[in-house]
């Protein structure tokens, strides 16, 4: 379904970041932040407190859309155990109306 120029005028994004436990998106959500364009409120990251979700496909069965799926490379030799960041991550989006408020 295609959103008329109209309709895109009332319509905000909101993207959710979660990162998975693996690349596979029903595997365990192991943190979270969420970033959204329909209010002026300020979100900080919010991996300390519980995820929205458990996994990334309860989140695209709430209607989120997964617009990054998270690549997958191999470690460099000798790093096969080092821990540096959150590599499984996908970004969600989700468009909703803000009824021409602003």
């Amino acid at each position: 379904m295609t959103a008329s120029p109209t309709d895109l005028a009332t319509l905000r994004q909101k993207l959710l970041v979660l990162y998975a436990a693996n690349s596979s998106p029903d595997t365990e959500v192991v943190a979270w932040s969420l970033y959204d364009g329909t209010s002026d409120q300020t979100y900080e990251a919010a991996g300390e407190a519980v995820p929205p979700y458990a996994t990334v496909l309860d989140a695209m069965r709430d209607g989120w859309r997964v617009i990054k799926y998270p690549d997958l490379r191999p470690p460099s030799p000798g790093q096969e155990y080092d821990l540096s960041y959150l590599e499984f991550e996908f970004v969600l989006e989700k468009l909703e109306s803000i009824d021409g408020k602003r």
